[in-house]
């Protein structure tokens, strides 16, 4: 076995045992600064004296286990659950296997090219531009690239 050593160091009580006796005397003095059985009191003055009083003397019906609704007839049983899930998974299965890949073409492109031809207008030929208008083209690219004069 090669592990390291440190994991088999023994280490010391002393520290540990003085953390804990800390950690036990100071829960010991705050246990001893709140009482959870004790009421709080609430201030005669405060605007909120007379509600908080109402709401303490008010009796309040605790919900016991007979108001919990049945479980309604039309939800799925446990089988119906699981037949979904399968469904579900050869569903996916099967979409995977249709979309794989080299497993679809392309067939009936000319309604496709019809409707693109007609929403870009009459004024597209669909040929490709020619040299010239792709030369003048990139050289107003290049002017409006050229960098403003340095300053003086």
């Amino acid at each position: 076995m090669n592990a390291p050593l440190r994991f088999f160091v023994k280490l010391s009580a002393r520290p540990l045992s003085r953390g804990a006796a800390a950690c036990v005397c100071l829960s010991t003095l705050l246990a001893g600064c709140a009482s959870p059985f004790a009421e709080a009191s609430v201030d005669p003055a405060s605007p909120v004296a007379q509600d908080v009083a109402r709401m303490v003397r008010e009796a309040r019906e605790e919900p016991t286990f007979a108001s919990i609704p049945p479980i309604p007839a039309a939800d799925r049983k446990a089988g119906d659950w699981g037949r979904a899930a399968d469904q579900l998974e050869l569903a996916g299965a099967r979409l995977e296997q249709e979309t794989a890949a080299n497993t679809w073409t392309l067939n009936d492109t000319s309604r496709f090219v019809a409707r693109a031809r007609s929403e870009a207008g009459p004024d597209f030929d669909g040929a490709a531009s020619s040299a010239a208008a792709t030369e003048a083209f990139a050289r107003e690219l290049r002017e409006r690239a050229t960098p403003p004069p340095p300053p003086r």
